[in-house]
């Protein structure tokens, strides 16, 4: 365990509000926004239901005042992972958005990888290791 630092704690939260709005969006209006984005219903959908998992997880550690350093790195490293995940998934033609989908798509990549970079900072500036 680590003392979170401020920052840390306020990249967590606003990853959590984030991930948030998208997980009800794409939970409750799949249909809709695959109509919008030209995007496999199923896809947005499930998204939706993975993020309501992750918005809990990130909210959570955002709420700690310290937090298993561990349990952060995962966070950063599945951002960053999430943000050429997005992008991988727009290159290999498995999906065919028209242009708001793919502005959609490369927008919230961006967003993810600033989230990773903003959240490691925050990891760089958090305290030692909390003692029991």
């Amino acid at each position: 365990m680590i003392d979170a630092s401020t920052f840390l704690r306020r990249a967590l939260l606003a990853d959590a509000i984030f991930s948030g709005v998208a997980a009800i969006g794409f939970t409750f209006g799949a249909s809709a926004f695959a109509a919008l984005f030209n995007l496999p219903d199923a896809l947005l959908r499930e998204t939706g239901l993975f993020l309501i998992a992750y918005t809990a997880l990130v909210g959570w550690l955002a709420s700690r005042p310290s937090v298993p350093k561990p349990l952060v790195l995962l966070v950063v490293v599945g951002n960053a992972a999430w943000t050429v995940g997005s992008i991988a998934l727009l290159l290999s033609g498995a999906v065919s958005p028209n242009i708001s989908g793919e502005l959609m798509v490369v927008a919230q990549a961006i967003a993810t990888g600033v989230f990773a970079e903003l959240q490691y900072m925050g990891l760089r500036k958090s305290g030692r290791a909390v003692t029991a």
